[in-house]
């Protein structure tokens, strides 16, 4: 079972990045998907979450209205699309995956985690 995370970089105030997250070794279709971030010296927090069917979504106060989860389970890959990133988004970002946790942002509720991608926002 592997969650491989990419697409991470720096990028300057304003800008975008996608990030993506392959799954392998298991059925994602049964499962709902999460991003977590950490940055420096702070607890993992959860960014959004995305149910099996991609019919529900959830997404923290500070990142709704910029952020865009989704998933492409014939490819077995979900994604996070950032928009109008800020300083305080730069973290490490986490990809995970739940099968019983139901669609939420707590990250003891996943079973599986990506090793994690990099995300600069600086000018």
């Amino acid at each position: 079972v592997q969650l491989q995370a990419s697409g991470g970089g720096l990028v300057q105030p304003g800008g975008s990045l996608r990030l993506s997250c392959a799954a392998s070794g298991f059925t994602l279709d049964y499962y709902a998907i999460g991003w977590f971030r950490q940055a420096p010296g702070k607890e993992r927090e959860g960014v959004s979450c995305i149910s099996s069917s991609g019919g529900s979504t959830y997404y923290a106060d500070s990142v709704k209205g910029r952020f865009t989860i989704s998933r492409d389970n014939a490819k077995s890959t979900f994604y996070l699309q950032m928009n109008s990133l800020k300083p305080e988004d730069t973290a490490v970002y986490y990809c995970a995956a739940t099968e019983f946790y139901g669609l939420g942002l707590e990250a003891h509720g996943y079973d599986y985690w990506g090793q994690g991608t990099q995300v600069t926002v600086s000018s």
